[in-house]
């Protein structure tokens, strides 16, 4: 075969002897085991080892019944004890952490178990650290005969441990007020819909001719209803002046199928409704301006 056969990026590689090539490669690979050679052999079994930063350092695996603490073994001859979750147990914890010069505590956050523990220890003078769970999982290189509160000790007196955040006690104790709130908002809205619901088992409409039954007119209609009101005419005449619905339109809604299992499902959601506004306070704070 000529050279002009071959195609154009063969052209370089037949331009070179094949013995060439060979005395080439064969030296390049002696320089590779020669390089390998020179190389230092890396040991596995001489690894740094980690030096603690937190001396004081112990730690809790909180528990709904029991809490189990750990602290240095160099300071006591039983380094992990478990304690009971009255407040008499957690103030003994906190007398044991002082006798053993522990400063700063870490615990997972756990349920809302860890609320209690967390305060007295933070009104002892300890420094306490919320951990996730996860971060203390996901370290690796845990004995599989070590307690959850001995690892998590150890990793905290190695600065491995990082914690979430808890603000002030003024700005929880805030907090505090405010999820409580949240959740009777949440308790008045259902019982809004359990109103709503008892009304539409009667086939009584309200809904479509006011534009919030816990306005004025729907409170005044639903309070004449489970009062024992029943004739849409009576019912018709507490419409608001506000309301944009006619008396007429209002009378053909309140039409319905009454019975008495629904009468009682309304009454205890009226109820309800109203123990959970008067704790909350004012209506137009947290539901908005009220509807006609």
């Amino acid at each position: 075969m000529g050279r002009c056969e071959l195609e154009s990026g063969d052209v370089a590689l037949a331009a070179i002897p094949i013995r060439k090539m060979t005395i080439g490669i064969a030296q390049t690979l002696l320089l590779i085991v020669d390089w390998r050679i020179a190389m230092p052999k890396r040991t596995t079994g001489h690894q740094p080892e980690l030096k603690p930063v937190n001396l004081g350092a112990a730690a809790i695996d909180v528990g709904s019944r029991m809490h189990m603490a750990a602290v240095d073994p160099a300071c006591t001859d039983v380094p992990v004890r478990s304690f009971g979750t009255f407040t008499q147990d957690l103030h003994e914890l906190a007398d044991w952490f002082k006798a053993c010069g522990v400063t700063s505590v870490a615990m997972e956050s756990t349920g809302v178990y860890w609320i209690p523990v967390y305060e007295i220890l933070e009104q002892r003078g300890f420094e306490v650290i919320l951990v996730n769970a996860r971060y203390a999982k996901n370290v690796p290189g845990r004995k599989t005969d070590v307690s959850d509160a001995a690892w998590l000790r150890q990793l905290h007196s190695y600065g491995l441990l990082r914690g979430s955040f808890r603000p002030d006690a003024e700005i929880a104790t805030l907090r505090a007020y405010l999820r409580q709130r949240e959740r009777l908002v949440e308790y008045a809205a259902a019982h809004i819909q359990h109103m709503q619901k008892a009304l539409m088992e009667m086939n009584l409409q309200l809904h479509h001719v006011v534009s919030d039954i816990t306005g004025a007119t729907g409170m005044r209609i639903i309070r004449a209803i489970v009062a024992g009101e029943r004739n849409p005419d009576v019912l018709a005449t507490y419409r608001d002046v506000r309301c944009h619905s006619s008396i007429e339109t209002i009378r053909a809604a309140l039409v319905g199928n009454d019975r008495d299992e629904h009468v009682f499902a309304l009454t205890q959601s009226l109820e309800l409704y109203e123990h959970a506004t008067e704790v909350i306070g004012p209506k137009s704070n947290y539901f908005g301006p009220s509807h006609p």
